[in-house]
């Protein structure tokens, strides 16, 4: 919503003549159209609290917004009837003008609650208010009443449309720059203080941890849509197109770990274009976020090399890619994450070694290590819930199989191995010292 400092919307024409459904045509004796408006006045409280019981029963939107959201709305149900009642009683009064009710909200209540939301807001109120003409007004004045609701609700709801179409233009213009530099700091990594600091004055809410995405833009990106489709999900993000790709920062109380993002952008990938979209690591907060996005953008450049991938995955399913292609942080994940805890434990490093040369055969692998094929099935499983990839599976045996490469070659370059515990050279994966 437009607030009295920005996006303030315009105020309606004033005529110096009573229009029709304005208080002095429809009741032109001043004194008792003034006594109406004091009896109206003395039910607003009520007349709110109906309103907002109202709004709770017939739209599970309201519901589902958090305190302070509903508050807003609160706000305008009661700034709707006092303006009404101004409105009414005195129609030479600037501030009975139906386009200001929406000044005592934030302007950022716009990305919270969508034009069809505000008019079932409006339509809410105007029926409440019928409702309870009987109970506020003489049966002599109940009709010139229901014609006055219904010619302010008229003027709300072109005030409402002007507020909604101010805040878009204000969105496609200063908002849209700012979340634009605040995603490039983030890609960059240069996000720090003053970045979460502009951020919320767009609106980002701290909602937990924080993720990257990056995908291929589509040819028409619409930005609000994904916004608005997110938010119902109560997700937050920011986003922005670089380059070709959307970068899409998401946060919310549910990403807990990795597959809820996958599957959170899974239901946001129609507003990507056709390709594989990659969801960075969850990190901290959005200062943290600059490693997520590093990662994302490493497993994006390298997507192609795996033709088979899901249409959303995460960047750690791109490790093979990312280290063949020179990225250390994904050497470096493997030989730490999967070769260092294999090497310690012997006969799975051996079981997994030989699995893998011997084609994955449980039969051929037991001759060759001279045991039953069950305790090669045993040590399969073990191997991956040490590591946590099943030599069983092809493309995790691919990785198994390039971790392990990449293992042997960090432990035959004494000046730069990635284990720097060990004063020399390791152990190689088929040695163990005895104890």
């Amino acid at each position: 919503m437009a607030d009295a400092s920005e996006g303030r919307p315009r105020r309606l024409p004033r005529v110096t003549h009573p229009l029709i459904g304005t208080g002095p045509a429809l009741i032109p004796d001043p004194a008792e159209r003034s006594a109406l408006a004091r009896r109206l006045a003395a039910r607003t409280g009520e007349l709110t609290s109906m309103i907002v019981a109202a709004m709770e029963s017939s739209h599970p939107w309201f519901l589902r917004l958090g305190a302070e959201e509903r508050s807003w709305v609160t706000l305008v149900a009661r700034a709707g009837i006092d303006n009404f009642i101004t409105w009414f009683g005195d129609n030479s009064s600037m501030s009975g003008d139906p386009g200001l009710l929406f000044n005592v909200a934030p302007r950022v209540l716009t990305r919270k609650i969508s034009l069809h939301q505000t008019v079932d807001l409006v339509r809410t109120t105007i029926d409440v208010v019928a409702q309870q003409v009987g109970e506020l007004v003489p049966p002599r004045n109940q009709q010139a009443l229901e014609i006055a609701i219904l010619h302010f609700s008229r003027d709300v709801a072109f005030a409402a449309a002007e507020v909604y179409a101010r805040a878009a233009e204000l969105r496609g213009g200063w908002d849209e720059r700012m979340e634009a530099l605040i995603v490039d700091a983030v890609v960059r990594g240069e996000a720090d203080e003053m970045v979460l600091s502009r951020a919320s004055a767009l609106g980002w809410l701290d909602r937990g941890q924080v993720s990257v995405a990056v995908g291929p833009a589509p040819a028409q990106p619409d930005l609000d849509a994904l916004r608005h489709d997110a938010e119902t999900q109560d997700l937050g993000i920011l986003a922005s197109v670089q380059g070709g790709r959307l970068v899409v920062i998401v946060s919310g109380r549910q990403l807990t770990e990795e597959n809820a993002v996958v599957g959170a952008l899974t239901s946001l990938a129609d507003h990507f274009g056709p390709g594989t979209i990659v969801v960075g690591p969850l990190v901290a907060d959005l200062i943290a976020a600059t490693g997520s996005a590093r990662a994302a953008h490493s497993a994006a450049r390298t997507a192609h090399a795996w033709p088979a991938s899901p249409r959303v995955v995460a960047s750690r399913a791109l490790l093979p890619e990312r280290a063949i292609a020179g990225d250390d942080e994904a050497r470096r994940a493997l030989v730490e994450e999967i070769y260092r805890p294999l090497s310690r434990a012997t006969e799975l490093m051996r079981t997994c070694v030989s699995y893998l040369d011997h084609g994955c055969s449980v039969e051929t692998t037991a001759r060759a290590l001279f045991v039953h094929p069950n305790t090669v099935r045993y040590r399969i499983r073990r191997i991956a819930e040490l590591s946590g990839y099943s030599p069983a599976q092809p493309r995790q045996a691919y990785v198994l199989h390039l971790a392990i490469t990449l293992g042997r070659l960090s432990e035959d370059e004494p000046a730069h191995h990635f284990d720097r515990d060990a004063p020399g050279r390791a152990a190689s994966p088929g040695h163990t010292d005895a104890p």
